[in-house]
């Protein structure tokens, strides 16, 4: 029976981890300035620790979609980790962004006809704001917390989906075109599993919600995060597994034998954009509304 490790020991392996995959994928160096993109859960919380624990510049931005107390709490349990770790921590609020909270656009999206979700709208509002701040901040990337479960269920979902050119803009470092229009996205901890993100988040006693969203219940990947949970008990590093073998699949394809399209500016934000308007300008153009 293999031994557990001591926590001082397990610590030490999660970090060296982490500091592997950012050497080689060449993430970033000790000269850049790093963004991390967090959002008070344990797998941000855990990345910023750790890349400052490593001597690494980084600073904490977040986007508050302003979900009741949800958020509150995170603002508040991300305020504390920045004073005790001397990080500048900037906050970017939907509110003050867009004048209203995500709640209150979904409901007006679907008053108008348009059933998306919570998540869909989001992560697409979400990803504008931070990209947009990230610029003006001048990160030479954007860090985030995603872990070894989230790059797995990525990888599923785009295979069901039978979407390969989304397929092949993830990983540890994401994307495929190189344009200043949009600031690098890595994963330092692309490689360890979200139980070994609990530990390590509970050693060190992280103000942080353990559970999920209250926005995300019936979510469309958390399927396959069920499903993938429940097959990983039987079939041991088929997670691991999975994320291999798409690297793999990248180190095949040659990106410019792909349409992979080109970055386009909006017409509305100059934001960037796949067609001639970015994802939340198209948003709020379904509401007739002008984003502040």
């Amino acid at each position: 029976m293999k031994s557990r490790l001591t926590d001082s020991k397990f610590m030490r392996q999660i970090e060296k981890k982490v500091n592997e995959t950012i050497k080689k994928y060449k993430m970033f160096s000790r000269k850049d300035k790093i963004g991390v993109a967090v959002s008070g859960g344990k797998d941000s919380t855990v990345c910023l620790h750790i890349l400052k624990k490593l001597g690494y510049d980084v600073e904490a931005i977040t986007v508050d979609a302003v979900i009741g107390d949800y958020t509150k709490e995170n603002i508040k349990n991300l305020k504390k980790v920045c004073k005790e770790n001397d990080i500048k921590l900037k906050i970017v609020s939907f509110r003050d962004e867009f004048g209203m909270a995500l709640c209150y656009i979904q409901s007006l999206l679907k008053g108008k006809g348009h059933n998306y979700s919570s998540c869909k709208i989001c992560g697409i509002l979400r990803r504008y704001l931070l990209n947009k701040h990230a610029k003006r901040l001048k990160f030479g990337c954007l860090a985030t917390g995603h872990n070894l479960d989230d790059e797995s269920q990525a990888v599923l979902m785009n295979l069901l989906r039978n979407d390969l050119k989304l397929a092949l803009r993830i990983g540890p470092v994401s994307g495929m075109l190189e344009t200043p229009e949009f600031v690098k996205r890595v994963k330092p901890m692309y490689f360890v599993p979200e139980e070994d993100v609990i530990r390590y988040s509970r050693i060190m006693k992280f103000p942080v919600k353990y559970g999920i969203c209250p926005c995300s219940v019936g979510a469309y990947r958390r399927k396959h995060k069920n499903f993938l949970d429940e097959f990983e008990k039987k079939h041991p590093s088929v997670k691991y597994n999975i994320v291999k073998m798409h690297e793999r699949m990248l180190n095949l394809i040659e990106p410019k034998r792909l349409d992979m399209g080109k970055v386009n500016r909006c017409r509305i934000c100059g934001e960037p954009a796949a067609k001639d308007m970015c994802g939340a300008c198209r948003i709020f153009k379904e509401l007739k509304i002008v984003k502040k």
